[in-house]
């Protein structure tokens, strides 16, 4: 349960959320023409006579959307109904040139399924299930440009008939924070299974929050709906504002009307748009130019072998099989961009030190999520625009584990590839950084750091066992660094024992 509570002037409110996404579904054409999405293309540039309801042209389904949606469906461990229907939702817009949206409300493709989130990074225990009621296909509307004319708002209709899953989750969520773990958890799934490129920014998905409030333990209050909100932040804000909002509201003698309202984040204020509609308001009936969709369990099948190793199960893997922490794990799987970056860096890493994979990926683990990320995020560079490959990255952990360099030699070696692009070997080799494991040299270096602090040997055999640091940093200077850590530890040993 979650504890987070609106304070008001006649006790504690809880928050009631439910989310209905809208992603775009990852294909080259529409849901039912062969026009382009391709994201930023000149206005009116992506529009088939169907998408634009010429007389006479009749949609035909991109089959490709229906299996996307289907693997999304699986996904989640959703339902998966072998009969779906599209019903025609009317309304008039200038942005819907049929003046209807074809979309699935009575016979969805997906039922129900559920999505875990982790609401504390660091605690594995914080989960909670979200409920997931359905996913139907949709087609998209075009886009209304306000800014283009003094007087007029021009029509793009390049997004008109894209394909669109609407994701719709039960109201389960509490918090903001619920909300924004649900979101990105979705939105993870998503982009590992490949039916949406998750770009929020680019509006390819987008969220419309339902916000209710009331006090616990009774029942659900009126929700309002805030429409196309594209942030995660942004879907955690509008949750608090609109509570807020909604308390305020209620406490004053009001009442809350559903509606639907657009979030301003300049002033962080949501506003209402428009008196919330019913599904009899659209009067919705059957495509009639449309046959149900029919699926059968090879298609099913088909779809289940496409799935990737899905996220749960890859952290699952990584903290079980590799030893990794479940909070590196965590962070390594949140991205199915970063995910592949770390197997191709383990693989390498793995490969030149001629080891299992199990043995080098904690190493590799934290060089990544510490050493590199820090780098980048210096640099203002995400892992896509890394500098340094997961095959670079490997050969570099290949010379700390094989005792080539030191630890804060590769730090050093790591600035150098990121400033210059060269390989590890190549920069180890020009500035000289190759360690010492001359056992010989080791302790020629110990005996004369030793010598230089007898007052400090006594201290250390006399029970200030804490001086061993000293000693060991002491070396390392004298040695100008390159003295192989684990060896100068063992001389020292040997020396003070």
């Amino acid at each position: 349960m979650s504890d987070y509570r609106i304070q008001g002037a006649t006790g504690e409110w809880e928050v009631v959320i439910g989310l209905e996404v809208h992603a775009q579904i990852s294909t080259q054409a529409k849901l039912f023409s062969g026009a382009a999405t391709a994201f930023g293309a000149e206005p009116n540039t992506q529009v088939s006579l169907v998408d634009a309801a010429m007389p006479g042209m009749l949609p035909v389904p991109n089959m490709e959307c229906i299996r996307q949606a289907v693997r999304t469906g699986l996904a989640i461990n959703a339902q998966i109904n072998k009969w779906s229907r599209f019903d025609r939702k009317n309304y008039f817009y200038a942005d819907l040139p049929q003046g209807y949206q074809i979309s699935q409300l009575y016979h969805p493709i997906v039922g129900e399924g559920a999505i875990e989130v982790q609401l504390d990074d660091k605690n594995p225990e914080s989960t909670k299930t979200i409920g997931i009621e359905r996913i139907h296909v949709e087609q998209d509307a075009g886009k209304l440009m306000h800014d283009q004319h003094p007087t007029m708002s021009y029509v793009d209709l390049n997004r008109s008939g894209v394909a669109l899953m609407e994701i719709v989750s039960r109201p389960d969520m509490r918090s903001p924070a619920e909300a924004g773990a649900y979101l990105s958890k979705l939105r993870t799934i998503l982009r590992y299974v490949g039916s949406c490129d998750g770009n929020m920014d680019q509006g390819s998905m987008r969220a419309d929050v339902n916000v209710s409030v009331r006090k616990p333990g009774e029942p659900f209050g009126t929700r309002t709906e805030t429409k196309n909100v594209n942030s995660v932040r942004f879907v955690m804000a509008v949750v608090e504002q609109e509570a807020k909002r909604q308390v305020a509201v209620l406490e004053d003698g009001g009442k809350i009307v559903q509606e639907t309202r657009l979030y301003d984040p300049d002033r962080n204020e949501t506003r209402s748009m428009r008196s919330k509609e019913d599904a009899h308001d659209y009067r919705y009936f059957p495509d009639p130019d449309l046959l149900p969709v029919e699926l059968d369990d090879a298609f099913l099948e088909e779809c289940r072998a496409s799935l990737p190793e899905l996220p749960d199960a890859k952290r699952h893997r990584y903290e079980s099989v590799l030893g990794l922490s479940a909070y590196n794990a965590g962070v390594l799987t949140a991205e199915v961009e970063t995910s592949r970056w770390f197997e191709a860096l383990l693989a390498e890493s793995a490969a030149k030190q001629g080891k299992p994979e199990s043995e080098v990926a904690k190493q590799a683990a934290n060089w990544l999520t510490s050493e590199l990320f820090g780098a980048l995020n210096k640099l203002g560079k995400g892992l896509a625009e890394s500098p340094v490959s997961p095959e670079a990255g490997g050969e570099l952990l290949a010379l700390v584990g094989k005792g080539t360099i030191s630890g804060s030699a590769a730090k050093q070696v790591l600035e150098k590839m990121l400033e210059t692009g060269d390989a590890p070997g190549v920069i180890v080799e020009r500035e000289g950084l190759t360690q010492t494991s001359d056992t010989g040299a080791i302790e020629a270096a110990v005996d004369a750091v030793l010598a230089a602090n007898a007052d400090k040997v006594e201290q250390y055999k006399g029970g200030k066992e804490a001086l061993f640091g000293f000693f060991v940093g002491q070396t390392m200077k004298a040695m100008q660094g390159k003295g192989n850590p684990g060896l100068v530890n063992e001389v020292l040993k040997a020396k003070l024992g």
